[in-house]
């Protein structure tokens, strides 16, 4: 029998991703156009999956497009105040009666599980209904905003026991007042206050596109200062909601494209991702390394020392020397790592450095890191007022030179190392001196 080693090979290295967010919630916000797509059979699939796995599932659902059609169709022209709709009572009637219906057109869709389908057997809840209470959006520049509302409050008590008995609640963009009223909300709002309240995990906002772009590169991941920047130079909705999102508390923001099959996997459940991540807190992080980080370490170096690249540790010579080591670590996994060693003198003093054992994952290659990783290592070393350091490598040599070391005889080396020297390696020998910073 033949084995698909990639189908093994993501799901082992799915399993931690898939642990943290056991018992974690996460919402997840789709536009109308989104639910209109050929690929929204294959999302809800993977919803699905995502409540077998014991996430704790929101599904925020917009109806922009469903509601500009039908609304066409009648021969109204709606009245924008910005990007957000003027409701008067007319414009109220047909966003009941498109949201209502594309409600249970969603509905339907999470309920199918015919033999040999993904959701068979699947017995998927859905739970929906006067989950969101609203109050008028009011008056916003002399315009009177009718029918459209803003989120007052999310019944975080009722969406929890639905979500602990394995539900997947759906929340649409109307919300009821303490008068029997009912408003017409942004769902991206209304998604942002559902993060907000129930604290999630994550938010995932779908739009039509995946990465986003500056200066027509992909960008894949920006901290909540980074994504400002950007977006006063996009006119981006999403975007935007992100970074509301992060500055109300929500820890990670991903916007992915619904016309991708399997993006959502992709991106909850591997390190490379598939869209872009917006997030307020260090997702990645460089640090020196402790002794739980020995099998990370390993993971990195093992390629390399079977290619010749890096000089044979064992697993014990690591554990005596991870106080030399410093880590890259994204979303809390080791993705790159270095060490640094003193050089010592006759007297026993330490008179220079040497940069050893730097690897990369390379799925993260080319990002920068190696070069960051080198910075913080020369950090280190001028804070024990050393004026060089050294490395000695096989195969990488311009990479270092292209960061001002050069080329210098073995004989330059410090007498203790030089005395270590390996002959059979043959490794290069480059020294940078250290400025005074």
């Amino acid at each position: 029998m033949s084995t698909d080693n990639t189908t093994l090979n993501w799901f082992r290295h799915a399993a931690p991703y898939i642990n943290d967010l056991r018992g974690r919630t996460l919402v997840v916000a789709i536009p109308g156009e989104g639910i209109e797509h050929e690929n929204f059979r294959n999302l809800v699939h993977d919803l699905a999956l995502l409540i077998s796995l014991g996430v704790r599932l929101v599904l925020v659902h917009g109806a922009r497009a469903q509601v500009n059609r039908m609304l066409e169709q009648v021969g109204i022209n709606s009245q924008f105040c910005g990007n957000t709709r003027v409701t008067d009572r007319d414009t109220l009637e047909i966003i009941k009666g498109a949201v209502g219906k594309l409600r249970f057109e969603i509905e339907a869709s999470f309920s199918q599980g015919l033999p040999d389908s993904p959701m068979a057997r699947s017995a998927l809840k859905i739970i929906s209904g006067n989950l969101v209470a609203a109050r008028p959006e009011g008056i916003i520049d002399g315009v009177d905003m009718g029918w459209t509302g803003r989120v007052r409050r999310i019944d975080v008590g009722a969406i929890d026991r639905a979500l602990e008995q394995g539900s997947l609640v759906l929340l649409s963009p109307l919300g009821t007042s303490l008068t029997g009223e009912l408003f017409n909300l942004n769902y991206l709002d209304l998604a942002t206050e559902a993060a907000k309240a129930l604290q999630a995990e994550k938010l995932v906002l779908f739009r039509d596109v995946p990465q986003l772009e500056v200066a027509g590169e992909p960008v894949y991941d920006l901290n909540i200062n980074q994504a400002e920047e950007v977006a006063e130079k996009l006119d981006s909705e999403t975007l935007n909601c992100a970074i509301n999102a992060c500055n109300s508390g929500t820890q990670r923001v991903h916007l992915l494209s619904y016309a991708d099959n399997g993006v959502l996997l992709q991106e909850l459940f591997s390190r490379e991702g598939a869209g872009t991540m917006i997030y307020r807190d260090s997702y990645e992080v460089i640090r020196r390394a402790r002794i739980t980080d020995v099998g990370g370490i390993l993971g990195l170096i093992r390629p390399l020392e079977k290619q010749g690249i890096l000089v044979r540790r064992s697993r014990e010579k690591l554990e005596a020397e991870i106080d030399h080591f410093t880590l890259v670590e994204v979303d809390g996994t080791p993705v790159a790592c270095a060490a640094l060693y003193p050089i010592l003198d006759d007297q026993g003093d330490t008179v220079a450095a040497e940069v050893a054992c730097v690897a990369i994952h390379p799925e993260f290659r080319g990002g920068g890191r190696g070069a960051k990783l080198l910075q913080h290592l020369e950090r280190q070393a001028r804070a024990l007022d050393l004026g060089e350091i050294y490395v000695l490598t096989t195969q990488t040599e311009h990479w270092f030179i292209e960061r001002g070391f050069t080329q210098v005889a073995v004989s330059d080396l410090p007498a203790s190392r030089q005395s270590l020297y390996n002959i059979q390696r043959n490794s290069r020998v480059l020294r940078k001196p250290l400025k005074a910073q």
